[in-house]
């Protein structure tokens, strides 16, 4: 028996099978921030499991109601309804606004959009805390299915708001600016991804601020010209009405109306603003978002 044998079977006296050794290189701690690249890849390759959680949550959510996917049509008109009787029966607000009620209609449908990502942005990782326990993958993944599921629900939305403002007088004339209406919507979405992400962090860091989400998203309303005209309002207050105009949401409506309602070209400032804001908020809400990655299994 060669010396090579024998000092084996020394080294391993029950003539058990060597433990194969594995190479650390490439290998990272479970929950340690990857590079930005490799987590974009690692996102991209999620996307069928982001896009099938959010129509999981949108489903489960009509499930409980009686009507199901009812209220996805009927809340924003219950809501035009209301805001036309309380602004414009009572208050008067709609005076001197060409088709009050369709202006009210694109602005109640789209603000609604943002401010249901804004909420469901806030609270997104303090409520998917049993799947971080349990699972890896890149927490973006979570604000950015709230988004999705949020733009699945506005999909119906828009079909429903196009009826309306067909159906109601006045009736207006349809032009090619109608088309103008997806690049809208598209910048709308990456701005409130880019919202969703941002707030997601700051939810998480500070779980109280998902209490003051409601009064932001009413003073955010307010603030937008949904009711009202900014522009009329505030014409005496030149610096407030230029604060006023700064607010994304206020592009978003007004390039939506602009389009849709009465059929003009919308200034260049106000596409420079609505592009700004969704690429801006986007980079600075993800990078954001991401340099947090590895606090987020910490509660």
């Amino acid at each position: 028996m060669s010396d090579t044998t024998t000092s084996n079977e020394s080294n391993n006296p029950l003539g058990l099978s060597s433990i194969p050794s594995v190479s650390s290189e490439g290998l990272v701690p479970v929950g340690r921030r990857a590079s930005l690249n490799s987590y974009i890849a690692a996102l991209w390759n999620r996307r069928h499991f982001i896009l099938a959680e959010s129509r999981a949550k949108m489903s489960g959510s009509t499930k409980r109601n009686l009507l199901g996917y009812g209220w996805m049509f009927l809340n924003p008109i219950l809501s035009v309804m209301a805001y036309w009787f309380i602004f414009g029966f009572i208050l008067q607000t709609s005076r001197g606004v060409e088709n009050f009620l369709g202006f009210l209609v694109v602005g109640v449908f789209f603000f609604q959009y943002t401010g249901k990502s804004m909420t469901g942005g806030t609270g997104a990782i303090r409520s998917g805390a049993s799947m971080i326990r349990g699972f890896q993958f890149p927490r973006a993944a979570l604000p950015i299915s709230t988004v999705v599921r949020n733009f699945l629900d506005f999909i119906p939305t828009v079909l429903v708001m196009f009826i309306l403002i067909a159906i109601i007088p006045p009736l207006e004339s349809i032009t090619w600016r109608v088309i103008l209406i997806f690049p809208i919507i598209a910048l709308q979405t990456v701005f409130n991804l880019g919202l969703a992400c941002l707030l997601a962090r700051v939810g998480h860091k500070l779980p109280d601020v998902s209490n003051f989400m409601s009064i932001v998203n009413r003073f955010w309303l307010y603030g937008s010209g949904v009711m009202f005209v900014i522009d009329d309002k505030l014409a005496g207050h030149p610096q407030l009405l230029a604060a006023m105009q700064f607010n994304p949401m206020y592009s978003y409506l007004e390039l939506t109306r602009n389009s849709l309602l009465y059929g003009v070209d919308s200034p260049w400032w106000m596409w420079a603003s609505a592009v700004l804001w969704a690429f801006g908020l986007l980079i600075v809400g993800f990078l954001y978002f991401w340099r947090g990655e590895e606090s987020y299994g910490r509660f």
